[in-house]
C-alpha cells in the first residue's frame, strides 16, 4: 500500500513538472510577444506633414525614424517646389511665363518627368495632355458654391491652346519650351505620384527599415515591416459620402506604388449637374463615362502610376486596361454600377463592402 501511494506521487510530481513547464513556455511565449511588439511600437512613427497641396501621411521603422520622415518631406516640398505652377520661380512657372518665347533651362528631373507626360500623351491619344493649364483653369473647382461651368464658346477659345505636340522638351539639355502664348503645362497628374518616389529615394539612403508614404492619392513603399507581412493599403469607397463608408477594399503589397484617380476627388454641382475635375484634354469637358475611379500598381514608378489612373480613367476602361497593358502596369477599375474589375496582375485586394461586387 506505501508503495502504491509512493509510485502515484512520483507520477503526480511528474504531471506537475510537466505542468509547471507548459505554463512557463506559456509565459515566456506571452513575454516574447510583448516584446516584440513593444520593440515594434518603439521603433514605429507615424507622421503628418503637408506639401502639393495634399496631406503626406508617413510610418518608417527603425532607428532614426524622425530624420528620415523629416527628410522624405522635404523632398517632396522640394519637388514640389520644381514643378508646381503655382509656385513662384519653379520649372513649371517659369515655363509657362516664357510661353510663346524662347526655350529655359530646367532640372534634369523636371525635363524627365516631362519627357513621362509626353510620352503618355500620346500612347492616350491626347485625352491626357500636360498641357492642359488653360482649360483647367476654366474649370476652378476651388470656387466652391461660386463655381460655375465655362460656356462651349469659351472653351473653344482656349482649346487651340492644348497641344503636347507643341510642349518641346531637351533632356540632353535640360531645356523646354512652349510653342505659342497662352499654353501652360499642369503637372498635377504626376506630382503626387513624384512625390512618392522621391520620398521613397529619401528612405533608401536612410538607414531605417521600411517605411510608406502617402501623398494625397499615392502610395509608395520602401523595405519590409518588422514582421515581414504585406504592406496594406486602403483603397477609398469613390461613393463614401453616400455610403458613410471610407474603405472600398484593401490591398497587400511587398513593394511598388498606387495611385487612384476618381471623380469623386473635386466636384461640383449645378442644375443638378455634376462636374468632376477630370478633364478630357480633346474635348475641354470632365470625362462622362461608366467609371467613377482607377486605381493603377506599377513596381517602380509612383509617377508612371499617377499618370496612368489619370489616363486610364479619361480613356474608359477597355482602352484604359490596354494602356496599362501597354506599360506593365496593373489596375483595378470602379464602375457607378459598384462593380469592380481587377486586372489579373494587380495585387492581392479584398473588398471591404457587399454593395460592391468584383466583375467576373
Amino acid at each position: 500500500m506505501r508503495h502504491f501511494i509512493r509510485t502515484l506521487t512520483l507520477r503526480q510530481q511528474k504531471r506537475l513538472t510537466l505542468a509547471l513547464a507548459c505554463v512557463l513556455a506559456v509565459i515566456l511565449l506571452v513575454l516574447v510577444l510583448l516584446w516584440s511588439r513593444y520593440s515594434e511600437a518603439a521603433n514605429r512613427l507615424e507622421t503628418t506633414g503637408f506639401a502639393m497641396g495634399s496631406f503626406v501621411q508617413q510610418t518608417v521603422y527603425g532607428p532614426g525614424g524622425q530624420e528620415a520622415s523629416d527628410a522624405a518631406l522635404q523632398a517632396v516640398t522640394d519637388l514640389e517646389n520644381k514643378i508646381s505652377w503655382r509656385v513662384e520661380d519653379s520649372d513649371i512657372a517659369r515655363l509657362n511665363d516664357e510661353a510663346g518665347s524662347e526655350r529655359i533651362d530646367i532640372d534634369p528631373e523636371t525635363a524627365e518627368l516631362l519627357l513621362l507626360c509626353l510620352d503618355v500623351a500620346e500612347q492616350s491619344g491626347g485625352v491626357y495632355d500636360p498641357t492642359v493649364l488653360p482649360i483647367s483653369k476654366l474649370w476652378n473647382f476651388d470656387d466652391g458654391d461660386a463655381f460655375s461651368p465655362p460656356s462651349q464658346e469659351t472653351i473653344d477659345r482656349f482649346l487651340p491652346y492644348v497641344n503636347y505636340e507643341d510642349l518641346r522638351v531637351k533632356e540632353d539639355e535640360s531645356s523646354a519650351s512652349l510653342k505659342y502664348h497662352y499654353m501652360g503645362v499642369d503637372l498635377g497628374s504626376i506630382g503626387k505620384g513624384a512625390g512618392c518616389d522621391a520620398a521613397v529615394a529619401s528612405y533608401a539612403s536612410s538607414g531605417i527599415s521600411g517605411a510608406i508614404a502617402a501623398v494625397g492619392g499615392s502610395v509608395g513603399v520602401y523595405g519590409e515591416k518588422p514582421d515581414g507581412t504585406p504592406w496594406s493599403i486602403t483603397v477609398r469607397n469613390p461613393y463614401s459620402s453616400d455610403d458613410g463608408e471610407e474603405i472600398l477594399g484593401v490591398m497587400e503589397m511587398e513593394e511598388g506604388f498606387v495611385s487612384t484617380s476618381g471623380s469623386y476627388e473635386k466636384q461640383c454641382e449645378v442644375d443638378g449637374v455634376v462636374y468632376h475635375h477630370l478633364i478630357n484634354a480633346n474635348t475641354g469637358w470632365p470625362e462622362d463615362n461608366e467609371l467613377v475611379s482607377v486605381t493603377v500598381y506599377t513596381k517602380d514608378s509612383g509617377a508612371l502610376s499617377d499618370l496612368l489612373a489619370t489616363a486610364a480613367f479619361l480613356l474608359g476602361p477597355d482602352e484604359g486596361q490596354a494602356l496599362l497593358e501597354s506599360y506593365g502596369a496593373e489596375g483595378s477599375f470602379v464602375f457607378r454600377d459598384k462593380t469592380v474589375l481587377v486586372t489579373d496582375g494587380f495585387p492581392p485586394f479584398t473588398l471591404s463592402l457587399d454593395s460592391f461586387q468584383l466583375a467576373e
